[in-house]
């Protein structure tokens, strides 16, 4: 019987495989043998210049932003303050002053 490796979320020894995916039964986090888990660890968010993003870094948009269902825009030099970033389409979590919150990509944003 071949040692599976523990996961890389909790840390729990009860993992088992699911075709060709890795799967823990007690966080529910699913991952491939090949180290997909540290490639996701290594992931580098870089804004329209090519600056390295971090958590709580301050931004400016670089383009107008329409808002899906409203008539109003984002416009151009809007500052972001406390970004925060996810994996996703969109990658970056923040709160915008007059609009709430609001998810970006960061090929539409430029850091301070």
């Amino acid at each position: 019987m071949s040692q599976l490796p523990p996961c890389p979320q909790c840390k729990s020894e009860y993992t088992y495989e699911d075709g060709a995916m890795l799967v823990c039964p007690e966080c529910a986090h699913e991952w491939s043998r090949e180290g997909d888990a540290a490639q996701e660890a290594a992931r580098v968010w870089k804004d329209a210049h090519g600056n390295v993003l971090q958590d709580g870094d301050t931004v400016v948009l670089i383009k107008d932003l329409k808002i899906k269902g409203s008539s109003s825009a984002i416009k151009v030099g809007t500052k972001v303050k406390n970004i925060r970033l996810i994996d996703g389409d969109h990658d970056i979590d923040c709160k915008i002053d007059g609009f709430g919150a609001m998810q970006l990509k960061s090929e539409f944003i430029k850091k301070v």
